[in-house]
């Protein structure tokens, strides 16, 4: 081997070596993590910097360390009423467009649980099966705000973004 291509090799495996040091003490520095974010705008423009943050935040700590729900009650059930259903609600807009349907299904990709609140479906006569993106029965909950504190004293960190 040439002392040019051996030079070559030495510096790429000791950048190799560092890349492998940040990255585990990005592990080290975040370590595990169970936080729930509150979503309970209508605003469309929150609601795509609020899934900016939460990708953010899954980049920069790692789908592996994070236990993340997105709690939504109230107007920020917006955020997954498809904007064809609102018609049939009592909510004035539905912000779940193809892209953030796209950006909803990557969050979830990546271990990402939505819940929604039970109160605000009937209140404001959701039908979660025809109106929303991509809403089991498993993902509502009784109460949003009684579930961001039963989160909350599990030990879930809470964002409002």
């Amino acid at each position: 081997m040439k002392p040019v291509n051996l030079f070559m090799s030495l510096l790429m495996a000791i950048a190799m070596l560092f890349t492998a040091n940040v990255n585990a003490a990005d592990v080290e520095r975040y370590g595990k993590q169970k936080v729930v974010y509150h979503v309970n705008y209508d605003d469309p423009k929150a609601q795509a910097g609020a899934l900016r943050n939460i990708q953010n935040h899954i980049n920069a700590v790692g789908a592996e360390n994070l236990d993340m729900k997105v709690v939504m009650h109230g107007k920020g059930l917006t955020l997954l009423l498809t904007p064809d259903a609102v018609a049939n609600t009592k909510l004035k807009m539905g912000n779940a467009t193809e892209e953030i349907q796209a950006k909803i299904s990557g969050l979830k990709d990546q271990g990402v649980g939505f819940q929604v609140c039970s109160n605000t479906l009937k209140g404001k006569k959701i039908d979660h099966e025809k109106d929303l993106f991509d809403v089991d029965n498993a993902d509502i909950v009784p109460s949003g705000v009684a579930e961001l504190a039963r989160l909350q004293a599990m030990g879930y960190t809470y964002i409002k973004p």
